[in-house]
């Protein structure tokens, strides 16, 4: 059996990492022999700080081909890695194609294997903000009518998709892989003492994650978000490790920062960045893998989002909608200051690090069967 791991955005090789730890677990215990398997880089996040250093950093060698198809519109970034990734299937004429998320890559290169008749599955399927504004949306969808396996992460996820008339037969509940990746590291990033060199202590600031085109591409929401950010450091410092793509929205919107206790900083590796959110007092964030991750970590998690596509971390975890109602982020941020913010109830269901596992046991017993 030969496998391809395609990814494209830093995300995605969270999610990819996990399932390199177990296939080379395996084989260095003499499993899984007849196992191969490469990992394709679209180049979709092609900035050195959002994929190369991730690759170290997760302890996950370098991919085996990049196709370096940059950035462009959302068609022209799609064709691209189609085109490209159509000849390594060509070429490796692979059993397998694995993707994972919801980026430009997961459907592209998921059309272009099932065209190809080469089987498919989607780590992380089922999830839906039902949002159809959002690209992520239209991406979760196409590539999960094409998928052979779908990988789901909750039980809502296995709603969605009976909802949508997938069969039974394509969906396997494993859990969150992503959090695979968290307790890989735990104790490592708690270690760092990342949040140390700023001065500050543990639950002592706030950590601010966003990158979203709703968010940051529009001048009025940015500014507005980065007025009531100004508002909460009065309080708490803030820590913004700022994505290029949110970089550069700052830029153009001439929005600079004046105020001492707003730090923004390049964007981290994963460990730096998992102590910072482990030791936060509360995130504001607009990713989806961040409400999962405090989750987790039991840490208060304000979504600057209208909708999730993970509403688990609303009922179970810390997470909460706020949008950018100044309101409604004001009102959840003091009853954080003041220890009156809800508390997790529980970790959602088979988020307890063996996700990579159970998906490797599910394609080698459908292999053999």
């Amino acid at each position: 059996m030969k496998i391809i791991l395609a990814a494209g955005a830093r995300p995605n090789f969270m999610k990819i990492a996990p399932l390199i730890w177990e296939l080379e677990e395996r084989k260095k215990e003499g499993r899984l022999r007849h196992i191969q398997y490469k990992v394709i880089h679209t180049g979709q996040h092609y900035d050195r700080e959002m994929s190369e250093v991730f690759f170290k950093d997760l302890n996950i060698p370098a991919p085996d081909i990049n196709l370096e198809v940059g950035s462009a519109s959302h068609a022209v970034q799609t064709a691209n890695i189609m085109i490209e990734f159509e000849k390594v299937c060509f070429q490796e004429k692979p059993d397998i194609v694995i993707v994972v998320g919801d980026v430009n890559s997961t459907i592209a290169c998921t059309l272009v294997a099932s065209k190809l008749g080469i089987r498919t599955a989607h780590v992380e399927a089922g999830l839906r903000s039902f949002d159809r504004t959002m690209p992520e949306e239209t991406n979760r969808l196409l590539t999960d009518s094409l998928c052979d396996y779908l990988f789901t992460t909750c039980t809502d996820a296995n709603t969605n998709l009976r909802k949508e008339g997938i069969p039974k037969s394509k969906v396997y509940f494993v859990g969150n892989i992503m959090i695979d990746c968290l307790k890989n590291f735990r104790l490592q990033a708690r270690a760092k003492g990342t949040y140390k060199k700023y001065g500050f202590k543990e639950k002592n600031y706030a950590l601010l994650t966003l990158h979203r085109p709703s968010n940051v591409d529009e001048e009025e929401s940015l500014k507005k978000i980065y007025g009531i950010i100004e508002k909460i450091s009065r309080k708490t410092p803030v820590i913004f490790p700022v994505h290029p793509r949110t970089r550069e929205c700052l830029k153009s919107h001439s929005i600079t920062n004046d105020v001492e206790s707003i730090i923004l900083e390049k964007p981290m590796g994963y460990v730096e960045h998992l102590n910072l959110m482990m030791n936060a007092m509360f995130v504001l964030t607009d990713s989806g893998g961040v409400q999962e991750e405090t989750t987790v970590l039991k840490v208060p998690c304000l979504t600057l989002r209208e909708n999730t596509e993970r509403p688990i971390t609303i009922k179970l975890g810390t997470n909460t909608l706020v949008g950018i109602d100044e309101q409604k982020i004001m009102k959840n941020f003091n009853k954080i200051l003041d220890g009156t913010y809800k508390k997790p109830t529980k970790i959602p269901p088979l988020w307890d690090g063996k996700t990579a596992r159970r998906i490797i046991n599910i394609l080698i017993g459908v292999r053999l069967a």
